[in-house]
């Protein structure tokens, strides 16, 4: 196997600000994987909390980690637990092992979905309203619709407090009326317990379906009291990285969200699901500042979660790759074999 590095900058259409910052576009490292004349690509959005926060440093553990022979030509689930054992951070390892599944779908002649036996199937996606002025979102929210939206997911948390979170979103509403968008909440850990449990309460009157991450990571403890008589479903983004968070706080949520770049990829993102449907909960998969070819691999498990987040490359000016355009508010697996996402250039 001949494996390859690219930097490319990702530029955002619109800046996303959440609870935690602004972000404007990102510097990600694109991986390829090649043998018997095929090639298989894989992304990496790099990250301080996914252990590498530069496309350069991403880089420098994976050439170390091939050079020293981890790499595993016969096996996708030994190579992730070598990268794993080794401790490359979990953003690069997720671009090697999509990339590895890529090649090994191409290999098939088949769809990457369908290599792992699945259906062509998903649920609309949530498309992302970052944290803005009031004027600013009444102007974005209907750029959405246009796009084709069929839910919207709004960012809360916002620093100023309460009353900024409460003006934003009914700008949301405002600017949503009538066209039957339904409403989801990320507060990115933006409250403190005595704040989720009003905003919740508040929310719940507005016809929000659910909300993700409404405290902080290293506040689980204080899940249990959130849950105990929750008017909105709870759904843990920042809290669960891997399978093994999941029992931990499994009785205090109804739902996990993966990211790839949070758990390493597609082979542990396939754990998750199973670990959370053996806790009884609902999944979600989301992104961070990824192109088409992440999305794509995270679209080819759709079939697998309750919601979905794959939106990132759609806020992209330009996506330097193709292959899961937005059909009907949903992002679908592609068709062609390997997981559909394809560099422009490439």
């Amino acid at each position: 196997m001949d494996v390859g590095f690219r930097t490319l900058h990702l530029h955002k259409r619109f800046p996303l600000a959440i609870s935690r910052g602004t972000i404007t576009g990102s510097d990600n490292l694109f991986v390829s994987v090649s043998e018997g004349g095929l090639t298989g690509w894989g992304e990496m959005a790099p990250g301080d909390t996914e252990g590498a926060g530069s496309p350069d440093e991403g880089e420098r553990q994976l050439r170390a980690f091939v050079a020293d022979g981890g790499l595993d030509a016969g096996s996708i689930h030994a190579t992730w637990a070598t990268m794993r054992a080794a401790g490359v951070a979990p953003c690069a390892m997720a671009a090697l092992d999509m990339a590895l599944w890529d090649l090994r779908a191409k290999q098939a002649g088949l769809p990457l979905y369908r290599l792992l036996g699945l259906g062509r199937r998903a649920v609309p996606t949530s498309l992302t309203v970052g944290i803005n002025p009031p004027e600013v979102v009444r102007e974005r929210v209907p750029l959405l619709l246009a796009q084709g939206a069929r839910a919207l997911k709004i960012k809360l948390g916002v620093p100023e407090g309460l009353d900024a979170d409460k003006a934003m979103f009914a700008a949301v509403l405002e600017a949503a009326a009538g066209s039957g968008v339904v409403l989801r909440v990320d507060a990115n850990g933006g409250w403190s317990l005595e704040q989720a449990r009003h905003m919740m309460a508040w929310l719940a009157e507005r016809g929000v379906e659910y909300v993700e991450q409404p405290l902080v990571r290293g506040a689980e403890d204080q899940l249990p009291a959130l849950f105990a008589n929750r008017p909105l479903p709870i759904f843990v983004d920042e809290s669960c990285r891997m399978s093994g968070d999941i029992p931990a706080f499994a009785q205090a949520v109804d739902g996990v969200n993966l990211k790839l770049m949070k758990c390493g990829g597609l082979t542990e993102a396939l754990r998750i699901v199973a670990t959370a449907r053996a806790h009884g909960l609902e999944t979600m998969i989301g992104c961070m500042g990824e192109s088409s070819i992440s999305i794509a691999a995270g679209a080819a498990l759709s079939e697998l979660f309750d919601y979905i987040d794959l939106d990132s490359h759609l806020n992209l000016a330009p996506d330097p790759a193709t292959g899961v355009p937005l059909e009907g508010g949903r992002v679908l697996p592609g068709e062609r074999p390997g997981h559909g996402g394809r560099l422009h250039d490439a």
